[in-house]
């Protein structure tokens, strides 16, 4: 299958967080790259029961640092979620290969990787202002389908697979 898109997430802590995003790169033809350290091991029961066996359908990869993602995949566009961002996520134009990047669901993703984005990369998602952040599996989940929306919804079963894959 051709990339579609990569989903990057920087220190996972809450199992069925990731079991969640699994599901939704399997089901949307995402690659998932997660950056230690990771808060749980890949035996943990609630991510088993979130994740099914979507994981046999999912190319997961595991770095030690943001660094080694870089050299390993030489992105060439990375946006950068983030609520202190001005711009919203679907006032950017996704490309197929892109990188998606969300931290962790407690401090989400630190200065030093931030300053590393160009800020026209960094965008963010909506919500009251009163609230501090949306649960992390669902704001993957939002921006995933957007810019899966902008590419035409491209390998899905809308879509004549032969147009995708030929």
């Amino acid at each position: 299958m051709k990339e579609l898109l990569n989903i990057l997430i920087v220190a996972p802590e809450i199992p069925p967080n990731t079991g969640n995003i699994i599901r939704l790169c399997s089901n949307s033809g995402c690659n998932l790259h997660l950056i230690k350290p990771i808060g749980f091991n890949f035996d943990n029961k609630s991510l088993k029961r979130a994740r099914l066996d979507y994981d046999l359908n999912c190319n997961i990869s595991i770095y030690d640092t943001f660094n080694e993602y870089i050299e390993k995949n030489d992105p060439i566009t990375i946006y950068a979620t983030s609520t202190s961002s001005n711009t919203m996520y679907n006032d950017v134009q996704y490309n197929l290969g892109d990188t998606i990047m969300f931290g962790s669901e407690s401090v989400g993703l630190s200065p030093e990787i931030l300053n590393r984005i160009p800020s026209k990369n960094i965008v963010k998602i909506p919500m009251i202002p009163q609230n501090r952040s949306i649960n992390l599996s669902n704001a993957v989940s939002i921006v995933v389908y957007e810019a899966w929306r902008q590419l035409d919804f491209i390998g899905s079963s809308t879509i004549k697979q032969n147009e995708y894959y030929n």
